[in-house]
């Protein structure tokens, strides 16, 4: 798959599962619930145990796309592509790991927060730029900063649920990622796999558009 078509595949699909947890009984189970759930854009934190073996056994799964989070240097970044990455994301804009993705053939999402956090990516070559962490205005912000900027492509992450995925949806974002609202620290702790692949159906009605 390639960058234009991660990047395709992402805004058919509207939302990503990113697992980030230090439990590692709990990484694979609380994935394939996700999976379960119906979502098929998978991202593993490289603050997860075993990270790059996660991302290795779950990018040989026909119709799944797996991508590394928290990718802060280059060597990580060439890392998580080696393991089957084919997208990588980070919590902030660092130019040297959006130009190594670039030349990976992957396509990177750097975090951002402000404005000038955004364009500055989007120069610099990212083809999304994660919102991080999605501010208390949620929607009215993302509708704020495409007003001036409609080509920049706006992911949040941090803050969506599935109360406001449908209004960030319509202020304009590209995409969503779940985290804590799909992986829930307590059921991940109790073995309650069965409540993520609840939420995360729930989660995905939430995204019809």
């Amino acid at each position: 798959m390639t960058a234009d078509q991660f990047i395709e595949f992402l805004h058919q699909r509207g939302a990503s599962a990113i697992l980030r947890t230090d439990l590692s009984d709990a990484v694979m189970p609380a994935m394939e619930a996700a999976i379960r759930a119906g979502f098929r854009i998978c991202e593993f934190t490289l603050t997860v145990p075993d990270a790059f073996e996660h991302i290795a056994a779950f990018a040989q799964r026909e119709g799944i796309v797996v991508g590394a989070g928290t990718v802060l240097t280059v060597e990580e970044a060439r890392r998580a592509v080696e393991a089957g990455a084919r997208f990588l994301v980070s919590p902030v804009v660092d130019e040297a790991v959006i130009e190594e993705a670039s030349r990976l053939g992957v396509a990177m999402m750097p975090g951002t927060h402000t404005p000038t956090e955004m364009l500055r990516a989007h120069r610099a070559g990212a083809p999304l730029q994660k919102l991080f962490p999605a501010p208390g205005i949620g929607p009215a912000y993302v509708k704020a900063c495409l007003g001036p900027m409609p080509f920049l492509r706006i992911v949040p992450t941090s803050g969506v649920d599935a109360t406001n995925a449908a209004a960030y949806f319509a202020a304009g974002a590209f995409a969503v990622g779940f985290v804590a609202p799909l992986f829930d620290p307590v059921d991940l702790r109790e073995g309650r796999f069965d409540r993520v692949e609840a939420r995360g159906r729930d989660l995905l009605r939430a995204c019809s558009r």
